[in-house]
């Protein structure tokens, strides 16, 4: 059976090609996939206890929630690479900036700031501060006329995290503090 670290190393080596961005040719992939196997496998081997085991039945369960998380990122970030560009296609179109407070479900630092990192690379939107004490995230939008707007790919990135990080919430749960959702009427 095959070291789990080594299959990591392939893993790293292969998302390595992707951020490259490297042509599709034989010689370039064999190129940056020489690169990316030399700086992976002496990083997986040095990480290898972290994987020590057979993946759980947790592991399984998380990674139909992971692969939708991407999923729903990328489909954000091309919605929102298509919105900035018609506006800075017509540059008379009216956008409105504002800050939105975001209240989240999410506890742990990994979930917060994976929420966090998916606002701030998707375009238009810029994840400008953290507040621990009332667990939200302030975040600046060039097109925030609907606030609504800005919280619903949120929402469902922070659905995705509450899974995936094994948080005490769940994705059905109201936001603390969030007076649209909290104390609501239960749907269900």
């Amino acid at each position: 059976m095959m070291r789990r670290w080594l299959v990591n190393a392939v893993v790293f080596a292969v998302l390595w090609l992707f951020v490259r961005g490297v042509p599709l040719e034989a010689t370039r992939i064999a190129e940056e996939g020489l690169i990316g196997l030399a700086v992976s496998l002496p990083v997986a081997f040095a990480l290898r206890r972290f994987y020590a085991g057979p993946p759980t039945a947790r592991t399984l369960r998380v990674l139909p929630y992971a692969a939708l998380y991407v999923l729903t990122f990328l489909k954000e970030l091309l919605v929102a690479n298509l919105a900035v560009a018609r506006v800075v296609l017509s540059p008379s179109m009216p956008i409105e900036p504002a800050v939105v407070e975001v209240p989240l479900r999410v506890q742990s630092d990994a979930a917060v700031t994976t929420i966090a990192n998916s606002i701030t690379l998707t375009p238009g939107t810029l994840t400008m501060d953290y507040d621990a004490d009332a667990n939200a995230l302030y975040v600046h939008s060039i097109s925030a006329e609907d606030a609504a707007d800005v919280l619903g790919p949120i929402r469902n990135w922070e659905d995705y995290a509450l899974v995936i990080f094994r948080e005490d919430l769940s994705p059905g749960d109201p936001v603390p503090g969030d007076p649209a959702t909290d104390g609501g009427v239960d749907d269900e």
